[in-house]
């Protein structure tokens, strides 16, 4: 049975079902993803990370673009790769990479006790309560051992929010964390070497083009219902012009266990 305090297993498996709809459109269209991974490379080696003795992890792995990349970057390894999504995982699985499949709401999988790593990056704002998720990867962490997080904040889509509301309709956007909060639990119980909050812009291209973008590698889960197809119009109507980007709000946060 379900932890009286797990998610409902409704929306991890909507979660699972639309990222796997995506599997294999996700390495050529997830273009900030990668970016985003390549930063938190570029940073750990930066600061040059030496990790104990002990398992490293990438959560929600996906394909392994972090993974790949701090492996790279930093000479180290290999990294675990774990994620709920077994078609994320067959996509990035050509470099013999270790993998589990593995519900990360039901916490670190067996064999990462202690684990001298964690990375995870557009991954944990999936998850039940990603501010207590957070604390307990922090918790789990070995003395001396680091967390290298990036994830999208309640920052992200103020033109999506902005045509919702203009258009009278909910706004389906996955509820998003607040960086501010995610720091400050960090903060608790990690020695923070970075915390960025970054703010990215595409090209707004239409209300349309943009849904369908999102869809395209999987990501359109929401725990809110579906627009009906009046809504939907109303929304697209109310979607703003060219002149207003697309905007996402980044957390990066690098930091090691006291």
């Amino acid at each position: 049975m379900p932890r009286p305090d797990s998610p409902a297993p409704g929306f991890s498996e909507a979660v699972r079902g639309c990222f796997s709809e995506g599997a294999q459109r996700y390495p050529s269209r997830a273009r900030l993803q990668a970016a985003v991974a390549q930063r938190l490379a570029n940073l750990s080696a930066r600061h040059r990370l030496h990790f104990p003795q002990g398992p490293l992890a990438d959560l929600g792995a996906g394909t392994g673009l972090l993974s790949r990349s701090l492996a790279a970057s930093l000479d180290q390894g290999p990294w675990l790769r774990v994620d709920a999504c077994s078609a994320l995982l067959e996509q990035g699985a050509g470099d013999h990479a270790p993998q589990i499949q593995w519900d990360l709401n039901q916490g670190l999988p067996p064999g990462l006790e202690q684990p001298a790593g964690l990375a995870s990056s557009f991954a944990l704002q999936w998850l039940d309560q990603p501010e207590r998720q957070l604390g307990q990867w922090c918790d789990q962490l070995q003395a001396g051992g680091w967390l290298i997080l990036g994830l999208p904040t309640s920052g992200s889509f103020p033109l999506w929010h902005q045509a919702a509301e203009r258009a009278g309709v909910p706004c389906t956007a996955l509820e998003l964390p607040r960086a501010a909060g995610l720091i400050a639990c960090a903060q608790e119980r990690l020695e923070l070497n970075e915390a960025q909050v970054l703010r990215f812009s595409r090209p707004n291209r239409g209300g349309l083009w943009f849904l369908q973008q999102i869809k395209a590698i999987g990501a359109q889960a929401s725990r809110s219902p579906q627009l009906n197809p009046g809504q939907l119009r109303r929304l697209l109507r109310a979607w703003p012009g060219p002149e207003q980007a697309i905007v996402w709000e980044v957390l990066l946060l690098l930091g090691q266990k006291r």
